[in-house]
């Protein structure tokens, strides 16, 4: 399904893509032998692409990019900016930033013009780079580097030891700098180092940056993700405005579930393997996906299994200034609401446990600046074995905070009142115990984050990742039981899917699994390194590190975040029963299974009988077979889950804690679920107090 792309102006496009194929290396008609570092699969990437982005339009043009995971939404935009081989070469061109109305310094080079900005750490443009710890708890030293530049020198470029004006250096207008900092709340942290922002706040100040270098277009790589509503409801009209005036002109890239700015105009709907399925105007790819879901669960159209629907029914809700409105697709057409995935866990009353987290009255300040505990008795907080716990609030109020000290990261736990699996970190005067270590700690912590996925080697093959979890350091020799080899294997075949870039979707009625199995071997988690996988699946690849030897807590720091509803679901699956489970339907982990019922007339959406019926979770072959080397949280076990997305929380949390905003002097709010928040409005809106 393809929609061209409408009129453009007079004024030359800034992108013009004409019949183009694009390849990640240069393709050879020679394949290079098995002993070649070459060998990797290099096959055309959106074969036949015809794309124009005018640079002056007579109406509004504002485009975003949607895909399920693994779809090419990254590739996709990368290419828009001169990365990637085109084929032929002249089918590719960028006529406006040849023009005058360019500055001279962005004149002719896509590179600087067209500005990226990605959260994988990896990515050169909007990066944090020489400004990013070199390891972990470097971010917490009392002791800065003279490279430990404060947030204002970095957004503005002030970053050389030995500053000196260059041409083409890029200088900041202070009303836009004033403007953007206030609005994207970064004015209150312009003096800390950058290496001290947590997660949200160093994307915010990503994009801040990106938008200081004044370029022609920005790429903004899911904007959204990690990011707290209210600062959402700040950044989403900051760039609306910047769109209206073509300051610069914007591109995003999203989720198939995430909500869309009303601003957006024009899709481009990718699909899994990374083609174009659908472009053009909003309203006319909605409803051209909109007759394709109708017609499949009608019976009168084969779905597509590059265009899997279970991918499509939440796309279509829209981020307003008042908020989320709209429905997806799927409640759209059925007129009933839609639950993502079968409740995997119902919350309920736990097995009281030993402590295994003992906060006393936590506070945590740098100087004169409280991070955590900025109210009268600190924040009290115990884990026990068997607990299920949410820890939610506001960028900066602390959760990152929380996990440095949960994984002794933080170099404060010597000195507070924290007691991890009933010990201190430092020697307790008549008590016989000898203080914990931190390779003792990190032992028996499973932990999935962004300042993991930050400091995760590159170079590590997919298998070594998946080690490092029986191991001191990323890098150092894992120690290996027989037990632990088997998870490994296991864990590598049920996620073959998502991890394996060579691998061939089933099309019989196998499971994804037990085709998995069916791959030549697992040579190929030895031969792909971490940095060769796309964003989601090294999300996939640390969200399976931390649990993969059931530690005594999981720490799942915003671990779904990049993944597609289907692959989330899947992993959370995972997460509680391990291999024992799986859903009824391999070919629509996620989402919704048609099925007729009632009476009336109609042309077959939900006024006449169409409904909507959720996914089983059944045995899975392995379990039938008594197979099964991979268990899931046991209730030796904790869980503690940071998300700022209700869907991305598991369905067995039970208990959660709500931090205030970072100096509003409130205490920390704490309560119980009856029900697995993802199913729960009025649950979610009481952990955030609306």
């Amino acid at each position: 399904m393809r929609f061209p792309p409408p009129g453009t102006a007079t004024r030359p496009p800034i992108i013009r893509i004409t019949n183009g194929t694009f390849y990640r290396h240069q393709p050879s008609s020679h394949p290079h032998p098995p002993t070649s570092s070459h060998h990797h699969p290099n096959p055309p990437l959106f074969s036949n692409l015809t794309l124009e982005i005018p640079s002056h339009p007579p109406t509004p043009q504002n485009w975003a990019v949607l895909g399920p995971s693994l779809s090419g939404k990254t590739t996709f935009l990368q290419l828009l900016r001169s990365q990637h081989l085109c084929f032929p070469p002249t089918a590719r061109s960028f006529p406006y930033l040849s023009t005058d109305s360019v500055p001279s310094r962005l004149r002719g080079n896509p590179s600087k013009a067209i500005q990226y900005v990605g959260f994988d750490s990896t990515t050169t443009s909007g990066g944090l780079g020489a400004a990013a710890s070199g390891y972990i708890s470097a971010r917490y030293e009392s002791h800065r580097e003279i490279t430990d530049f404060s947030v204002r020198k970095w957004l503005l470029g002030e970053t050389e030891l030995n500053p000196s004006s260059q041409p083409g250096k890029y200088h900041v207008d202070p009303k836009l700098f004033e403007r953007v900092v206030v609005d994207l709340r970064l004015d209150t942290l312009l003096d800390l180092p950058v290496s001290f922002l947590s997660n949200g706040q160093g994307r915010r100040a990503r994009i801040a940056r990106a938008l200081f270098t004044d370029p022609e277009m920005l790429l903004l790589d899911e904007p959204f993700m990690g990011l707290d509503p209210k600062t959402v409801a700040g950044l989403s009209p900051l760039l609306e405005s910047l769109a209206e005036q073509r300051k610069p002109r914007l591109v995003l890239a999203a989720r198939p579930q995430d909500p869309l700015p009303e601003w957006i105009t024009h899709l481009v709907y990718l699909r899994t393997d990374c083609q174009v399925g659908a472009m053009g105007e909003r309203g006319t790819v909605l409803d051209g996906l909109r007759a394709y879901v109708r017609g499949v669960w009608k019976g009168g159209l084969g779905e597509d299994e590059k265009m899997p629907v279970h991918a499509l029914i939440d796309i279509g809700r829209t981020l307003t200034k008042e908020g989320i409105k709209g429905e997806g697709l799927a409640e759209e057409l059925t007129h009933s609401p839609t639950n993502q995935a079968p409740v995997i866990d119902t919350p309920s009353a736990e097995k009281e446990g030993e402590p295994l987290v003992e906060m006393q009255g936590v506070t945590v300040r740098y100087g004169t600046k409280t991070v955590l505990g900025n109210w009268p008795k600190g924040l009290h907080w115990t884990v026990r074995r068997g607990s299920r716990w949410g820890v939610f609030g506001p960028n900066g109020s602390g959760k990152t905070t929380i996990v440095s000290l949960l994984c002794s990261d933080h170099p404060q736990t010597y000195s507070l009142p924290i007691k991890l699996f009933g010990r201190s970190r430092l020697p307790e005067p008549g008590s016989g115990q000898r203080p914990l270590t931190i390779w003792e700690i990190q032992s028996r912590v499973g932990h999935s984050s962004p300042e993991i996925h930050q400091h995760m080697p590159r170079r590590l093959t997919i298998r070594s990742v998946l080690e490092s979890a029986w191991a001191d350091t990323f890098s150092s020799v894992p120690k290996l039981t027989p037990e632990a080899h088997e998870k490994v294997d296991a864990t590598l075949s049920w996620f073959a899917s998502e991890l394996n870039p060579q691998f061939t979707k089933p099309t019989s009625h196998t499971t994804l699994e037990l085709a998995a199995e069916e791959q030549t071997g697992l040579q190929w988690a030895k031969e792909y390194q971490f940095g060769e996988l796309p964003f989601s699946s090294q999300r996939i690849l640390l969200f399976l590190r931390a649990i993969i030897k059931n530690p005594d807590i999981v720490v799942l720091d915003e671990a779904f975040s990049g993944m597609d509803d289907a692959v989330r679901d899947k992993c959370m699956l995972f997460l509680v029963h391990g291999e024992a489970k799986t859903f009824a339907s391999a070919t629509c982990l996620s989402g919704t299974a048609p099925s007729p019922a009632g009476t009336g007339t109609g042309d077959g959406d939900g006024k006449n009988g169409l409904k909507v019926a959720p996914l089983e979770v059944v045995d899975s072959p392995q379990a039938l077979q008594g197979k099964v080397k991979v268990h899931g949280l046991t209730e030796d076990q904790a869980l503690i889950c940071i998300s700022h997305v209700k869907e991305e929380v598991p369905d067995c949390v039970r208990e959660w804690i709500c931090l205030p905003e970072a100096q509003s002097g409130e205490e920390a709010r704490f309560g119980r679920l009856g029900e697995p928040l993802r199913v729960s409005k009025r649950g979610w809106e009481g952990v955030w107090g609306v």
